[in-house]
């Protein structure tokens, strides 16, 4: 009887290992899949005989292998959603398909901005033209005017008027604004001369000066066809302009003559070819303080517009024996370079021509081998 007991005794010692073996295998298998068979096998080895430590020691690893093949399944659910992020390989979902600025590593998803439409744009409003003002013409006259008399802007105050208003002093502009203005000086202007030009301009504004005065540049010096009238050229009073452009050739003429009377001294009827002192004012390539005066305006004003011009102011220069210009021979020169060809072919000697014109024909063929034909 007493092994009988004994028996019992191990029965019963198993039999508590067994109850916390099942404890063990049922928390097991809440965690794994149907395919988990860690009970049966806990039971198994219990009635074979197995030890309580054989039993702890197989269950960490069927966890283990259930852990791992459910991480498995999480990973191949989870496949098509990471490789957008994936470094170096190919997305399967298109852009273009994906409303949306990118994808994290994160998982998080940031919406792109929300297309916006541009404006369109707004038209710009065309300039006002320049309204002229008698009041705002005495201002502006008043800004350039000398500092010792109000009433005068002298060669100072019109050197800077030339500048702001874009008219090179070795050009022609200065001679022609000049001429607009009406001025009986070189390089000044008075109040009364001011308050007519501008008034007969309609200009009041350094731009409205800068634009009568260029425009005439172009159609009398340039040879540019007039501009057409219209009402976009309202900047200014243009009536004078559009005279002038029915017969440029006489307009020219009367600038050409303007300046001789501009230059002359108002006691003198001549013009000194050279030049003691002149203001730096109308100066050009060849005026200089002991430039020639004549010169330096047919430079200006003949040079650009008659070639042959080029060859008289080199043959004056070389030659150097003529002192003064007198009405005559300036009028005589604008139409010497207007009727005579550079060749001069058509040169008559007998036509009355000034002395100075008929030694320079002279010297003209001469330097190019033909035979003279001037009076003796």
């Amino acid at each position: 009887m007493a092994p009988k007991r004994k028996h019992t005794d191990d029965s019963a010692s198993v039999a508590s290992s067994t109850r916390s073996t099942r404890a063990a295998s049922k928390s097991t298998t809440a965690k794994n899949t149907a395919k988990d068979s860690a009970p049966s096998s806990s039971r198994k080895a219990t009635h074979s005989g197995a030890t309580e430590h054989e039993i702890e020691t197989t269950t960490p690893n069927k966890r283990a292998k259930t852990t791992a093949s459910t991480r498995k399944t999480t990973t191949r659910k989870s496949k098509v959603v990471d490789e957008p992020t994936t470094i170096g390989k190919p997305s399967s979902i298109k852009a273009s398909e994906i409303p949306f600025k990118h994808i994290d590593t994160r998982g998080s998803i940031e919406p792109a901005p929300i297309a916006t439409a541009k404006p369109p744009p707004v038209p710009k409003k065309p300039t006002k033209a320049e309204v002229y003002s008698p009041q705002r013409a005495l201002e502006l006259f008043d800004d350039y005017a000398d500092s010792d008399n109000a009433d005068v802007i002298g060669p100072e105050g019109f050197e800077r008027i030339c500048t702001d208003a874009d008219m090179p002093l070795d050009g022609p502009r200065p001679i022609i604004f000049a001429w607009q203005m009406g001025a009986k000086d070189m390089a000044k202007i008075s109040k009364d001369e001011w308050i007519k030009g501008t008034g007969t301009l309609k200009a009041s504004s350094i731009s409205q000066i800068s634009t009568a005065i260029a425009e005439l540049d172009d159609l009398l010096m340039q040879g540019k066809p007039p501009i057409v009238l219209g009402s976009n050229n309202q900047d200014y009073d243009r009536a004078s302009y559009f005279a002038y452009s029915t017969n440029v050739k006489a307009a020219f003429q009367k600038l050409y003559l303007f300046s001789f009377t501009l230059v002359k001294p108002e006691t003198s009827k001549n013009i000194d070819m050279e030049v003691k002192f002149l203001t730096s004012i109308f100066a050009c390539n060849m005026l200089m303080l002991d430039s020639q005066t004549s010169m330096a305006f047919w430079t200006v004003l003949l040079a650009p517009k008659y070639p042959i011009m080029e060859d008289v102011i080199k043959f004056i220069t070389e030659k150097g024996t003529y002192k003064a210009t007198n009405k005559d021979l300036w009028s005589m020169m604008l139409e010497f370079c207007e009727t005579v060809s550079p060749s001069l072919e058509d040169y008559e000697a007998d036509g009355a021509w000034p002395t100075l014109l008929d030694d320079f024909v002279i010297w003209k063929k001469a330097s190019t081998g033909k035979a003279s034909n001037t009076r003796s």
